[in-house]
């Protein structure tokens, strides 16, 4: 396989091949296992025994094939979604019909068998770049959000996102050019978020307290202008986010006089 720019900069992964037949997972294992990227696979047999080998030590990546006796990958890829980091899963299978749940599941790729060398390699490339892209967001303090757009994986920098908006056990994210809907709750982005300066304008909104450019009160209503967008502040988060506000406005004021 040639070197891009992409395998350049990339780790050596320490990959986790998952297939319940041995034919499979002894072919997957061995095409990983050819790749410039990959430094050592780690194969398993079932979505159990991939569970011991993540218990046991870290893994950068998951390449694992969807339907499988007892914890499938579509299982196991929920149960990885509850970790604090998740590795990068790619699916490596023979069934269509499962790349919508997968893709929900925010998993980099979907490979269907039987696996091309140019197909696989565009997988772990992909895998490459969410991880470096995870790492730069690290080292800038910044942090990445994996998003689905036509069955391709994005990176959105949290850096980017004006405001985020509830919709149901969904949030979607706004940025000054488009809207990403992702399957995590408002409620965890305003807890992990916090931190960052988002702040609780409203029970269905978050907002980016460095992105607000205008306050406005008429009526008894309040609303914020970010990114051009007026957005509803409830009575019940009014009082906080202008103490919020007046706040970082202080140093200017005080530089000035």
């Amino acid at each position: 396989m040639t070197t891009t720019p992409d395998t350049e900069l990339a780790p050596l992964l320490r990959v986790l091949a998952v297939d319940d037949e041995a034919p499979a997972l002894d072919e997957l294992t061995w095409m990983l296992g050819r790749h410039e990227c990959v430094r050592q696979v780690v194969p398993a047999g079932s979505g159990e025994a991939a569970l011991r080998v993540l218990h046991e030590g870290q893994v950068d990546a998951i390449f694992m094939d969807v339907q499988m006796p007892g914890l499938s990958g579509l299982d196991l890829a929920r149960v990885l979604s509850r970790f604090t980091t998740q590795p990068p899963i790619v699916f490596v299978t023979a069934h269509e019909q499962h790349a919508v749940d997968a893709f929900e599941l925010n998993v980099v790729d979907y490979v269907l068998k039987p696996v091309r060398d140019e197909r696989l390699d565009q997988a772990v490339r992909r895998v490459v770049r969410q991880i470096h892209g995870r790492e730069t967001s690290a080292a800038t303090g910044d942090e990445t959000i994996v998003v689905e757009l036509a069955g391709v994986s994005r990176l959105v920098a949290r850096s980017d996102v004006l405001y985020v908006e509830a919709q149901g056990d969904y949030a979607r994210l706004h940025t000054a050019s488009e809207s990403h809907l992702v399957r995590v709750p408002l409620t965890t982005l305003a807890d992990q978020w916090r931190e960052a300066g988002f702040v609780r304008i409203h029970r269905s909104s978050l907002v980016a307290l460095g992105h607000i450019t205008e306050w406005r009160t008429e009526g008894g209503r309040t609303t914020v202008v970010v990114g051009g967008h007026e957005l509803v502040v409830s009575r019940r988060h009014t009082r906080a986010l202008r103490d919020l506000l007046v706040r970082r406005a202080q140093p200017l004021g005080r530089g000035g006089s």
